[in-house]
């Protein structure tokens, strides 16, 4: 708090505390899961303990290499990436990296993913048993091979399945991270909430495709990709509307966030919290420099807590397309 003289008032700083159900966050922007890694990068170039939350590199049961290189592709206002979930896997996670994270005072999320729903399963029951970790998030833009490679998130059906049967062996907050490769985005939404999803993630990256046309190639090595970056942010910020319409559920951003103004876009569109991923691709401290940036502009609005501007979108009398 800072006194002023004079005919001038006292001041406060806005409150930038907010939650996710029975998350706390000391403020709303959260490091996104993939690109930050496991932190210990970044955590080079500022204390980790900063962020409202970090949301880890994907965890499979095994330890996977990935796909194979090139895995980045620079597009016009965005990257595509095929990395394919390298990661050392849980053994590994909870050898290494999982102590490293202990060090720093933030919400430490553990995104997973498996190939099958017993594979998830098993992950969330094993992570439910470390006090260190205080949620997890589910990857569900991954192949369930055993329904003939459907992914998790594309179907209501197979979601409610994977939810509902992680849901039975974690009291843990669950969070889902909800595919925008989808028709109807509310409609995978309702069926990970109906089966005991406590917050989502909306949403992950667009799939896309990069093409070398004089060498008659794709770039990427995989193929196809993940779009992410600003180009993906007004589809993203659709998603984020449609669904806080429609369910009564905390939902993190997720997509594009490289200024202030677009953490102020996704918050009053309806998200809880942002959580930032290409940028720091592009801004070693993008997370830091964005909080400076919404205290300051917090403070400009008046607004003296970042709870009281989430949801607040205003819309034209008549009902906009879609």
């Amino acid at each position: 708090m800072t006194k002023a003289t004079g005919a001038e008032q006292t001041y406060q700083q806005p409150v930038l505390k907010t939650t996710l159900g029975r998350l706390e966050l000391k403020n709303p922007i959260l490091a996104a899961s993939g690109t930050f890694g496991f932190g210990r990068e970044m955590s080079l170039h500022y204390h980790l303990a900063l962020l409202g939350g970090l949301v880890t590199k994907t965890v499979t049961l095994l330890p996977r290499q990935g796909n194979p290189p090139p895995r980045i592709a620079e597009t016009p206002a965005g990257m595509l990436n095929s990395i394919g979930l390298t990661n050392p896997g849980l053994e590994g996670f909870l050898r290494t990296e999982l102590p490293f994270l202990s060090r720093f005072d933030t919400v430490r999320i553990v995104n997973i993913a498996g190939e099958t729903v017993e594979e998830y399963v098993e992950l969330a029951e094993r992570l439910g048993q470390e006090a260190l970790v205080d949620a997890l998030e589910l990857n569900v833009s991954c192949p369930n091979v055993k329904r003939g490679g459907v992914n998790f998130g594309n179907s209501p059906e197979v979601l409610t399945e994977l939810v509902g049967q992680v849901r039975q062996v974690t009291g843990q907050p669950l969070l889902v991270k909800l595919t925008p490769n989808v028709t109807d985005i509310v409609a995978t939404a309702r069926a990970a909430v109906e089966a005991g999803a406590d917050i989502l993630t909306v949403a992950n990256t667009h799939l896309g495709l990069a093409v070398d046309w004089r060498n008659r190639r794709p770039f990427l090595g995989g193929v196809t990709g993940g779009l992410s970056g600003p180009a993906i942010k007004p589809l993203n910020l659709r998603a984020v509307w449609q669904v806080t319409r429609a369910l009564s559920v905390p939902v993190i951003g997720v997509g594009g966030i490289t200024t202030v103004d677009d953490v102020m876009e996704y918050l009053v569109t309806g998200a809880r919290a942002v959580a930032v991923g290409t940028a720091n691709f592009l801004n070693l401290r993008a997370i830091p420099e964005l909080l400076e940036e919404l205290l300051a502009v917090l403070n400009r609005e008046g607004v003296r807590q970042v709870e009281d501007i989430v949801g607040t979108l205003r819309v034209n009398s008549r009902d906009e397309p879609g």
